[in-house]
């Protein structure tokens, strides 16, 4: 991977990292418990409740997402990025650039 193509890389990982931040904040929010006598409009409890598990699981998926993402920043300059963890092959720019977090190639990722 060359110098530029790294550049763009950095650029998007920062980008996707605020984005989510952004999300965590929101189902921060979203995914506080669901009072006894707290019905949302014409929601019932039951559909509050579904909805506030609904945002928890999000919350967790994007906090996930984030600490790939902050580590994949800090490696994005090592020689190794961008090599298959399990293979050793070389993963596609095309991957990388649209998924930066991920380790594997498309082969590994599959067989996992």
């Amino acid at each position: 991977m060359d110098d530029g193509s790294r550049a763009e890389l950095k650029k998007k990982i920062l980008e996707e990292i605020k984005v989510q931040k952004y999300l965590i904040e929101s189902f921060s929010f979203t995914s506080k418990p669901v009072a006894p006598d707290n019905a949302i409009g014409r929601l019932t409890r039951m559909e509050a409740i579904n909805s506030q598990a609904i945002s928890e699981a999000s919350l967790n998926s994007t906090r996930s997402k984030l600490v790939k993402l902050e580590k994949a920043l800090g490696k994005v300059d090592l020689p190794s990025f961008g090599i298959c963890v399990r293979c050793c092959n070389p993963i596609p720019p095309g991957r990388i650039m649209l998924m930066p977090e991920n380790v594997l190639c498309v082969s590994c990722a599959e067989k996992k």
